[in-house]
Order: structure tokens, then C-alpha cells, then sequence
């Protein structure tokens, strides 16, 4: 991905979810993907898919079980 769509996609993610933390980094050797940050902590892989013309992005996150429990 370019720097300019990492920039995007980090802005678009802090607006969305309130959060001037997070941020969207590139991957080394993978030029289709990048990586979402909350400050340190990875939360997951941001895809880039180009379809007929069209360029989305796809997130996937995935949730351990013990990050789920409560103190």
C-alpha cells in the first residue's frame, strides 16, 4: 500500500472509532497489506482487494478467549 492510503486508512479508523491511537502501518515484503496498531498492541491485518476497478478494504481481527475475560 502507499503512504498516502496508509494515512487514510489510519485517519479513517481514529475517526471511526474515536481513538487517535490507533494506526496503520505498512508490512515488510507485502505490499497488499498493512497492519492496524492500537498504540504498541497489534489488532490486526488490513487487505487491500481491487476488484473490476474498484480498491476496498478488508480488516481482519482476530479475538483470543482469554482477552475476553473480565478482571
Amino acid at each position: 500500500m502507499t503512504s498516502e492510503e496508509l494515512s487514510k486508512l489510519t485517519r479513517f479508523f481514529q475517526r471511526t472509532f474515536d481513538n487517535a491511537s490507533l494506526a496503520v502501518k505498512a508490512r515488510p515484503r507485502i505490499a497488499d497489506s498493512a497492519e492496524l496498531y492500537a498504540g504498541e498492541e497489534f489488532l490486526g491485518v488490513v487487505t487491500r482487494i481491487e476488484d473490476e476497478g474498484e480498491i476496498s478494504y478488508d480488516l481482519s481481527m482476530s479475538i483470543l478467549d482469554f482477552d475476553l475475560e473480565e478482571d
